[in-house]
């Protein structure tokens, strides 16, 4: 039986995980490897606040491109009987969905799942094919490697007598990181989602919370019910400068707002073509896109649901929510809490620090990526952003390994590479990718109605790890009560009816 090492547990990992059991056609072993105890949840959906909401409707966030309906299925025969497309659902919900998909395909296709809890450090090539390092010293085996790192924050702005303190925060998602900050105020450093969720989670009465960014921008809202994207302008695909693009982008947004009353159709039209356009600009004009606008655009791309936007404008509203523009330029730690100045000359006295940033996507920033580097198994992506790929992900490494990828790791190559339409479509690619390059016969795979072919009943909240497990307990399960304070519903206990 082969063997693919799936490095990663979270959405993208799981995902591929499951994609390879579901589609193999002959026994294949999967490790999926992580350290985490959950499995399908990540960054992104591992918060246990349930008032954490997806940022896309519950409509584009089926796991199968194949089955847009498969999301809501779910969720009507698992948590929320009367869940509809435009629903905004809890992200813990999603991971719990993702866990379920990846049992099943365990339980149903010919293939063996064995999640392992550990860390990788190293991947070297072995013997025709790869050996893994791990953090316990357990060495893992295996024919073709998926890198599904995901995304962590990065706290690289920070000083070092602030990484120091006990008072600060660098990962809000790591398991209770939120659940016990020391009293007095609160400085969110980064205005995106994170900074949200964060805001809407640590608030309470008397307690001011400092939102700090070098842009000062906050993330847009979605407008329901939605707007059809509007066809991107002619000629942007053939784009190749940055200010051509600029203009060219501004026009269509102005006019489709003129037309629509809506500027969102504009972004959400663009997005079809977003990687062509990318891919055709010059590496300088990649950097100064990242440096002059990708903050802007990020706002806009990525929104808020309108309900979670109600919550952080109460907080607003009630004067317990203070935005700055600038970035953290000295820290000093005192008997009660941290003086911190900011770089608009502001100095504010908080009981605790929390970095709210996006990952930093260079190599030397991950440990495992630095050391696949050094190995001349990987290569930088373009602009410096992850890495470099060719077709279905595949790296493109120096020596040519069978190491794939997807998800963050490919922003450098296709910029548009980090929400779940993408990297549902990705984990297909690269599954069909790597179980070709095993000899499984995958050929079938190409013909539409084989790559579409239903993926059946979804059942309970029962976690992959139960089929096989090293150094690590199985998913705590079901994923809390509903947003409206409602508990939410059993899992369901058989199949539900598509």
């Amino acid at each position: 039986m082969r063997t693919v090492a799936v490095v990663g547990a979270g959405a993208a990992g799981t995902l591929t995980a499951t994609r390879l059991l579901r589609e193999a056609l002959e026994p294949v072993h999967v490790l999926l490897v992580d350290p985490d105890l959950t499995t399908g949840r990540g960054v992104a959906y591992s918060t246990p606040d349930t008032r954490h909401l997806l940022n896309v409707p519950a409509s584009g966030m089926s796991a199968y491109a194949e089955e847009p309906d498969h999301l809501v299925r779910w969720l009507r025969g698992s948590v929320a009987p009367d869940a509809q497309p435009h629903d905004f659902v809890p992200r813990a919900w999603y991971g719990a969905y993702l866990a379920t998909l990846l049992a099943r395909a365990a339980d149903t296709g010919p293939g063996r799942l064995t999640r392992v809890h550990d860390t990788v450090t190293r991947v070297e090539e072995h013997d025709g094919g790869l050996l893994l390092g791990t953090a316990s010293g357990d060495p893992l085996e295996a024919d073709a490697v998926v890198l599904a790192l995901g995304t962590r924050p990065a706290a690289t702005w920070a000083p070092d007598e602030l990484r120091a303190s006990p008072r600060f925060v660098p990962d809000p998602w790591a398991p209770a990181a939120l659940a016990d900050l020391p009293d007095g105020d609160v400085l969110l450093v980064g205005t995106g989602l994170t900074m949200v969720d964060v805001a809407i989670t640590a608030d309470r009465p008397g307690r001011a919370l400092h939102a700090a960014s070098r842009h000062g921008v906050l993330p847009r809202t979605h407008r329901l019910p939605t707007t059809p994207p509007v066809d991107p302008p002619n000629g942007l695909v053939h784009c190749t400068d940055l200010p051509s693009l600029r203009r060219l982008v501004e026009e269509h947004v102005l006019e489709t707002l003129e037309i629509t009353g809506d500027w969102r159709p504009a972004i959400d039209g663009l997005r079809s073509v977003t990687t062509a356009v990318w891919q055709r600009l010059p590496d300088a004009d990649k950097r100064a896109f990242l440096a002059e606008d990708a903050r802007t655009w990020d706002a806009h791309r990525h929104r808020m649901p309108p309900v979670t936007r109600a919550r952080l404008d109460a907080v607003a509203e009630a004067g317990r929510l203070v935005q700055h523009v600038g970035s953290v330029a000295e820290v000093e730690e005192t008997a009660d809490g941290l003086d911190v100045r900011l770089t608009d000359g502001t100095t504010l006295h908080v009981g605790s620090v929390v970095n709210c940033t996006g990952p930093v996507a260079d190599l030397a920033a991950d440990p495992l990526l630095g050391t696949l580097y050094a190995a001349g198994l990987v290569s930088p992506g373009a602009a410096g952003l992850g890495l470099a790929t060719g077709p279905a992900g595949r790296v493109t490494g120096p020596t040519a390994a069978p190491v794939w990828t997807l998800g963050s790791l490919r922003r450098g190559d296709l910029w548009e590479s980090t929400a779940m339409p993408e990297i549902r479509v990705q984990a297909a690619d690269v599954a069909r990718a790597v179980l070709a390059h095993l000899g499984d016969g995958t050929a079938a795979l190409a013909d539409p109605a084989v790559a579409a072919r239903p993926t059946g009943a979804v059942g309970g909240l029962r976690h992959a790890a139960s089929h096989e497990s090293r150094n690590g307990a199985a998913d705590p399960g079901p994923a809390g009560d509903r947003p409206d304070g409602r508990p939410a519903a059993r899992p369901a206990a058989g199949p539900v009816a598509p």
